[in-house]
């Protein structure tokens, strides 16, 4: 939990006491010449974000120019992670109720996080239009990117729908309904076909409820006493499980942030617009959802990786994101390389039972190798040799823009402002981009060996 508020010099002018701050996330108050809290902010380095409100550009700023003339003094309340420090942020908010994190909005209306507690299966909502009633609310939050930022982390900690389906477990009906990606990809529990009872996701949402309210330590020691209760009753799935979810809530962080992982968007527009462009140009049977691309990278046929980028929905999904160091192949051959790296990422679905047992992502409706038709042989003879069934696979050559399908033995093109040929270069490119870093990395290592190494 937070550190208790730090009085440092209490001497010093506050453009110098906050340069006394750790760098490490938190949250700083701001205090007039009475002592009273008049603005309270997050951070994720609390040195560097307190010691912007000191410069020109704060003073000149239309949004604190206000505030700046009167922080007479500054405190700060460290934070484990990012992710605590919004949480903290808005429950001191709520309390404190500064005048200036209103004003500094011009009355916009602050987001909150709302659970719908009085569901069977309580869903969870970013709203900026909270209920009256039957929800338990957190916030206000300051930003709305920091709590979508802190929902998707909690989400992959905690599983929780944040769809809007009425779920109610007395109606057989919901015992055959498909569950969406979420749950392929692990971060949902499927309540909306019964994969879980009613009691074990209320635990998961009490979980949630104890962190949102800054009882981490609480939760953690529960789930302690009962995994330990578990092992001496020989139930060491249960136990196995409660140790995972234990090291989960326990490094609970904001990883991949917008300011260190971007993940822009694929078009100015909607790129579901790109999908269904593809379902046309490929004649697909509906539109495509999972889209993963592969690509090789090396130097002279040195240090030859692989990567592997995936897409929901025409966007990436850096989760899925995969990287490959070449094994078996040396010298400059990317045709064997694509067939080393399609084995080695999809050899293991050609066993159906092993599949159903795989806990990633689903076999993707598009497979697209970067290359020609020699690439795509390559990575049809692997899949075959697996007994793999893809929906679709397909290339795409780089110099003229050709794609190249099993369909047929010629390429064909799309036109340079097709949406589906948008997409598919936005997909190769990262893929070029995610394998081109490896490389890099790699290579750097290789130097700084070759370098401790010489006499």
């Amino acid at each position: 939990m937070e550190a208790p508020v730090n009085k440092g010099e209490e001497s010093l002018p506050p453009d110098q006491k906050v340069k006394t701050f750790p760098k490490s996330p938190g949250v700083y108050l701001m205090k007039d010449a009475e002592g009273r809290v008049i603005y309270i902010g997050k951070a994720k380095v609390l040195r560097h974000r307190a010691s912007s409100y000191f410069t020109q550009a704060a003073r000149e700023d239309p949004r604190t120019r206000d505030l700046v003339p009167l922080i007479a003094d500054l405190d700060f309340l460290i934070a484990p992670t990012e992710v605590d420090a919004i949480l903290l942020e808005a429950r001191l908010i709520k309390d404190v109720q500064p005048r200036f994190n209103v004003d500094l909005k011009d009355s916009k209306v602050f987001p909150y996080l709302q659970i719908r507690v009085r569901e069977e299966f309580p869903r969870v909502e970013f709203t900026r239009s909270p209920r009256r009633k039957g929800v338990r609310l957190y916030g206000p939050f300051t930003s709305p990117k920091s709590l979508r930022q802190a929902m998707q982390v909690l989400q992959r900690v905690f599983k929780y729908r944040n769809c809007s389906l009425d779920i109610s477990s007395k109606d057989p009906k919901w015992r055959w309904y498909r569950p969406c990606l979420l749950h392929s990809i692990r971060l949902c529990t499927a309540p909306c076909n019964l994969g879980i009872t009613r009691e074990e996701y209320r635990r998961q949402i009490r979980g949630l409820r104890l962190v949102l309210e800054g009882k981490r330590k609480r939760l953690i020691r529960e789930l302690v006493a009962e995994m330990t209760q578990a092992s001496t009753e020989l139930l060491f799935e249960k136990a196995a499980r409660l140790r995972d979810e234990i090291k989960a809530i326990s490094s609970l962080g904001l990883r991949g942030t917008m300011d260190n992982n971007p993940q822009p968007e694929a078009f100015t527009i909607d790129p579901v617009k790109g999908l269904v462009g593809l379902r046309k140009v490929l004649k697909l049977n509906s539109n495509p959802r999972v889209i993963e691309c592969i690509d090789i990278a090396h130097l002279g046929g040195q240090e030859t990786v692989a990567s592997l980028v995936c897409f929901i929905d025409g966007l990436p999904f850096k989760k899925g994101y995969r990287r490959y160091r070449i094994k078996t192949v040396h010298g400059i051959d990317d045709f064997a390389c694509i067939r080393e790296v399609v084995s080695r990422r999809y050899g293991k679905w050609g066993d159906r039972e092993t599949n159903n047992n795989q806990g990633s992502l689903p076999i993707p409706d598009i497979i697209l190798i970067d290359g020609g038709k020699g690439q795509l042989s390559s990575a049809r003879d692997a899949l075959e040799a697996f007994g793999v069934q893809v929906p679709c696979l397909i290339s795409l050559a780089k110099r003229d823009e050709e794609i190249f399908t099993l369909a047929s033995d010629e390429p064909f093109r799309l036109s340079r402002n097709s949406l589906a040929l948008r997409l598919l270069q936005y997909a190769r490119d990262e893929a070029h981009r995610f394998a081109q870093l490896y490389h890099h990395i790699l290579r750097s290592k290789k130097l700084r060996d070759d370098f401790r190494q010489s006499p």
